[in-house]
Order: C-alpha cells, then structure tokens, then sequence
C-alpha cells in the first residue's frame, strides 16, 4: 500500500498545486482503487491529505494571491455542513456513494472544457473593493453547499469553489486559486474533526500519501504560474471524466 499511496500523492498533490482544485476528487478513488481502502476510511484520510497538501500550495501564494476575508466568509457555514454531510455519509451504501461522487465528477469535468473568464462581481468590485450587501448571501451559500459535500464524500470541494468563485462571485483568477486552497483546507479540517472516533486510519499509508501530496503541491504552486490556464482546465478535465467513468463501472458491478 506504500508504494501506490506514493505515487497517488504526488498527483494528488500536484493537480492541487497547479489548479487550486482536483487533487480532492481525484483522492477519494485513488484511496479506494489504488491504495485499496475502504470508502468508510478512505473519506477521512483524504480530508487529511488534501487539507495538508493544500495548506502547503497556497504558501507561494501567501503575498497578494489570497482574498482571506471572503475565504473565511465562505468557510464559515462550510463547518457546520461538513459535519452535517459526514453524518449522512455513514447512512448511505458505499456503492450509492460512490456512484453520486461519479456523476459530480463527469459535472465537473464538463465544465472545466469551458473557459471560466474572470468577470466582475459583487464580492471583487472594479475598484477593488467588496459590495458585501449582495456578496454575502452568495458567499455564505456557497460554503454551505461546499461544506456539505466534503462531509458527505471527502473532497475539499476546490472543484466547485474555483468555478464559484470566478464566475458567481466575480474573482480574478489571480486570487481564485490562492483563496480556494485557504478554503479547502477549511473545509477538510471540518470534515475529518466529524469523521475523529468513527474510524481507525493506516497512518503509516495518511502519513506517506499527505506528504507525497504536500511535496508535490509546493513543488507545482510554484511552477503554476508560467504555465497556460487553459491547457491545464482541459488536460485535467479529460484525466477526471476518465476516472469517473471508472468509478461509475466499478459502483455498478459492485
């Protein structure tokens, strides 16, 4: 189990590195097919290799390349969801699971082919400022949704909140990024508390994947910067449709 949960992180760590999301929903599956957990502790150990990894890539991006306000308005409501979300994860048949997490793959995959243009909304006004009258709701919306789904499936949710953040709140992608890896680690760290004293986790394997994972996040933060948006959204889209249909194959024959 080492060495596939070597490899896997370093993936897992760069995807999240190099976009701000995808190193979550990709963890989950590789836990369960690769590594060869059981989705009961596949979930939490991935909410401590993305947090991890995650808190590591937005370093590059400490100065200028994260909006902490909103990051935190957004990872407010997500705490209270996530621990909402991991307690219907444990209600629910682990192939009923793993086929709802195959169908938000295939959405999220879907919608990384379109380009996800920086417009100007209400949380990141022309002047650089903030209408918090008509953010806010939208904000807090937004983490709640977010927040519920990394309870119920173990991922950070960047692959929502990158999209949310650019085209319903209005951010730069220059902040997109930094601001939705703050979140992920929010929201991990919520959901994995939930998931404390319900299962026993292989730290050997948490402790080789999260510092794969970290080491690549870094590594990749650093490199993201020279490297087209464009062709990273579309690469990563086809490698999450892929996976997708390999989960949805392996939920229906069991």
């Amino acid at each position: 189990m080492i060495v596939p949960a070597l490899v896997l992180g370093l993936v897992v760590g760069a995807l999240l590195g190099l976009t701000g999301a995808g190193g979550s929903i990709l963890a989950v599956p590789a836990l369960v097919y690769g590594v060869g957990m059981p989705l009961s502790e596949a979930i939490p150990t991935s909410l401590v290799v993305v947090g991890a990894a995650s808190a590591v890539a937005v370093i590059p991006r400490l100065q200028g390349g994260v909006n902490w306000r909103l990051a935190a308005v957004i990872g407010a409501p997500g705490i209270a969801t996530a621990f909402l979300g991991s307690l219907i994860s444990g209600m629910i048949e682990p192939r009923v699971l793993l086929g709802v997490f195959a169908v938000i793959m295939v959405v999220a995959g879907v919608r990384m082919f379109f380009p996800t243009k920086s417009v100007v909304g209400p949380c990141a006004l022309p002047d650089g400022g903030t209408d918090w009258r008509h953010c806010l709701p939208r904000a807090l919306a937004t983490g709640a949704v977010v927040g519920f789904l990394t309870g119920l499936l173990g991922v950070g949710g960047g692959f929502l909140i990158v999209p949310a953040l650019t085209l319903v709140l209005g951010l730069p992608m220059a902040l997109t990024v930094g601001t939705s890896l703050v979140i992920i680690v929010i929201n991990s760290a919520a959901g994995f508390a939930a998931h404390v004293g319900t299962v026993e986790l292989d730290w050997a394997v948490v402790g080789v994947f999260a510092a794969a994972a970290m080491a690549a996040s870094f590594a990749a933060g650093r490199l993201a910067r020279g490297l087209s948006d464009v062709v990273l959204k579309r690469g990563f889209a086809v490698l999450v449709l892929l996976v997708a249909a390999y989960v949805a194959t392996r939920a229906i024959i069991g």
